[in-house]
Order: C-alpha cells, then structure tokens, then sequence
C-alpha cells in the first residue's frame, strides 16, 4: 500500500509540474490533481496497451515516436474524463507527458536511492 501512495505521489507531482510549466493544460484544486493521477494510472493500465498494439504499425514506421502521441492521448483521455483538468490541444499534452516522464523519472531514482541507503 505504502509503494502504491508513493507513487500516485510522484505521479500527481509530475502532472502538477506539467501543468505549471505547460500553458495549455489546467488543473483547478489539489484534489483533482490527485484524482487526475489516479485516472492517468488506470488509463495506462487498460487502455495503453491496447492501443500500443492497435497501432503498432505506425509506431514501427515511425521508429517509437508515434508512441509519443499515444502517450499524450492517454493524458487527453484523462483531461476528458475528468472535470476541472483540461489541456488545449495534443501538442500540450505530448510536451506535458514528457515533463512528466522526466520529473516523474527523477522522482522515482530519488526515492529508489534513498531506500538503498535505508
């Protein structure tokens, strides 16, 4: 349970970051950030994959990129479903799925490194 909170942590830290650094996307309260990054795990969970496999190959052709659209659909999907979180357009969403990936990233090897040390 502690390992499934750290990482909606990380994952609505991540979102939060997107939302601060990205102009097009919205997140009204702190409680729809949460709930957006609980949705976002859950889209990945079932939806992704399906569509990975669905269009996989675009993503051949493409050499992977294509998955960066996909990626940024699941954040748009997400923004769909869920009132108070909005993103204007898929190019905010690609640029803020890849802020997310990174400072969700980072997120993750700090606190992997400092359970090592524990």
């Amino acid at each position: 349970m502690d390992k499934f909170l750290i990482r909606l942590l990380i994952s609505a830290l991540s979102l939060g970051a997107a939302s601060y650094i990205v102009p097009g996307i919205h997140i009204d309260h702190l409680l729809t950030l949460l709930v957006a990054a609980f949705l976002l795990g859950i889209v990945n969970a079932i939806v992704r994959p399906v569509l990975v496999i669905l269009t996989l190959p675009v993503t051949l052709v493409t050499l992977g990129l294509f998955l960066l659209v996909i990626n940024g659909l699941m954040l748009m999907l997400v923004a769909a479903l869920l009132p108070g979180f909005s993103i204007n357009g898929c190019g905010p969403a690609i640029l803020g799925w890849l802020i997310m990936s990174l400072t969700g990233w980072c997120a993750s090897k700090l606190f992997r490194e400092k359970k090592l040390r524990e």
